[in-house]
């Protein structure tokens, strides 16, 4: 596939706001005399990781993805850093494993690009995409799991409302799920495009009018329930800011409120002070570990959106790490 059509999101910004860790202007590099690492946990494309390791020249990357294919573009992309770049199939909650088999106890910079990579959603068999017909698989590891049409030929009515509620903050869940019981009785879904009409179909008129295309809340909730997204979340950040030495930095980029709420719960506990109410000193024990670097979520500029349309739902939080755990 083309890379002309793989645009990092936010890029320089990301950049920024990890360089006063990475960034080495003398003295010892905290890794053992190897200069600073960073880990890419969302590698996709590599577009990231490869300004990342042109901008920072002392750096190493540890790249994570859980998709092969986009593991081995990548590394195609990256190969001429050398072993600067090691590029790792596993998902990001497995960072800690990851740290502790490559003999790294601490890094000085994470990134997390969140969401789906522009390869899985521009390889029409994938299934991501709800504006071309394609098998409805979303795995991204397509190697393991469920597909999204055995979650939708299986699951319960129940589960599925429940699935497209929390996951895809979906206010027509009971309409579309049963209009979705109904068909799958005649005919088990394979194809996007099928469950896409009938969405269309089952939605009032009012609801079809607001928030883009009337599939893309559904195909959101099954992409995060086929590779449990969240779950994942919810044990990556607090691994990730459990790896950062101390002045390293964490940057994370979401693309729907689910996500950047995590994150910024994540963030904000590591910022607050934990001592018991009342107490005239607060012992360093319970002093905030995180200093958080963004105020609220940061926003893409128009101009990145101009020319980047994937730019557009992105948030952008990051920390620092000031202070080891109690």
């Amino acid at each position: 596939m083309s890379e002309t059509r793989h645009v990092p999101v936010m890029l320089q910004r990301c950049l920024d706001m990890l360089a006063p860790a990475l960034e080495q202007p003398g003295g010892v590099p905290p890794t053992g005399g190897r200069g600073p690492v960073v880990v890419d946990c969302t590698l996709g494309l590599g577009g990231h990781s490869e300004a990342l390791l042109t901008r920072f020249p002392q750096a190493r990357l540890i790249g994570l993805d859980r998709d092969r294919e986009a593991l081995r573009l990548s590394g195609e992309r990256l190969a001429r850093f050398g072993d600067r770049a090691t590029l790792v199939h596993a998902v990001y909650d497995e960072l800690p494993a990851v740290l502790e088999r490559l003999s790294v106890p601490r890094v000085q910079g994470v990134l997390f690009d969140l969401g789906v990579s522009s390869m899985q959603l521009d390889e029409a068999d994938r299934g991501f995409a709800y504006a071309q017909d394609a098998p409805l698989d979303m795995r991204m590891d397509q190697t393991t799991g469920i597909s999204a049409a055995e979650v939708l030929n299986t699951y319960a009515p129940g589960e599925l409302v429940r699935i497209l509620r929390q996951y895809g903050e979906e206010k027509q869940a009971k309409r579309i799920v049963a209009a979705v019981v109904r068909e799958r009785a005649k005919e088990p879904f394979t194809n996007s495009a099928r469950l896409v009409e009938l969405i269309r179909d089952a939605l009032p008129q009012a609801a079809k009018r607001t928030g883009g295309n009337p599939a893309k809340r559904t195909f959101q909730a099954l992409r995060i329930e086929v590779n449990g997204e969240l779950a994942v979340l919810e044990r990556a950040i607090p691994a990730a800011v459990k790896a950062l030495a101390v002045g390293g930095r964490i940057a994370v980029l979401s693309y729907h409120s689910l996500e950047d709420r995590l994150v910024k719960q994540v963030f904000a506990a590591g910022a607050a002070i934990t001592a018991p109410p009342g107490l005239p000193v607060v012992p360093e024990r319970y002093q905030p570990r995180l200093r958080l670097l963004t105020r609220g979520a940061e926003l893409p500029t128009d101009e990145e959106v101009a020319e980047n349309r994937r730019a557009a739902p992105a948030r952008f939080r990051a920390a620092e790490r000031i202070r080891e755990d109690g």
